[in-house]
């Protein structure tokens, strides 16, 4: 299994520098990462607009809410939410519980599918990542539907990381333009984007080490 997980994440970390077939599999981790939006908005009594994904893996979810806590939690959840899930498939992959992960991503695409993506592009990718996800299943070869479960698991930790970093970066470089950390410090006045950045990428390593520890511990 440790083998799986090194190889896992190569490919995962060499694919998502691909310009095209790359970005397509990184937006993975964007529809999970706007999903957290969408369920924190929906839980903290908001509502959900519609979620756009973007060929760049860049998304956007347009919420709705009704008192200041209701928006800063859905603010603060979309990097917390993607990197925990990362930490929640690497300990699902390393109990042998493929099926839960299954059951999981098949939840996070029929309720985007259904409910929240409205653009072209990311209803695209959602069919066609649903369709492909589900013939991998019907496959019944095991052996694969495993190893292609762990480059999933790998991607979604790769991407929740590198992406935490890329947030921190333009938080210092941009701060206005820095998405999550820009709406957080606009919402809490004296805490500046730079900060929200750094918290943001701090979350996504101890997430990803717990994820690591599973497998190589420390």
């Amino acid at each position: 299994m440790k083998t799986q997980i090194i190889l896992g994440l190569i490919v995962a970390l060499l694919l998502t520098q691909m310009p095209i077939v790359g970005k397509y599999f990184a937006i993975l981790n964007t529809m999970i990462h706007e999903s957290g939006h969408s369920l924190t908005a929906l839980i903290t009594g908001g509502e959900v607009r519609r979620i756009s994904l973007l060929p760049n893996t860049s998304g956007t979810t347009l919420t709705g809410h009704s008192s200041w806590i209701s928006h800063f939690l859905t603010s603060i959840s979309g990097y917390v939410f993607a990197s925990f899930f990362a930490f929640l498939f690497f300990y699902l992959i390393s109990k042998g519980q493929y099926k839960w992960m299954i059951y999981i991503l098949l939840a996070f695409l029929a309720v985007n599918l259904v409910f929240w993506v409205r653009n072209g592009y990311g209803l695209f990718w959602v069919i066609t990542f649903g369709a492909g996800f589900i013939w991998l299943l019907r496959s019944g070869n095991q052996t694969f539907i495993e190893y292609v479960l762990v480059f999933l698991a790998s991607l979604v930790f790769v991407e929740a990381v590198t992406s935490a970093f890329e947030i921190m970066w333009i938080s210092f470089v941009s701060p206005m333009q820095a998405g999550d950390a820009a709406n957080l410090a606009r919402a809490t006045k004296f805490i500046p984007a730079p900060l929200w950045g750094m918290a943001f990428f701090a979350q996504s390593l101890y997430f990803a080490w717990l994820g690591i520890r599973r497998f190589f511990p420390l």
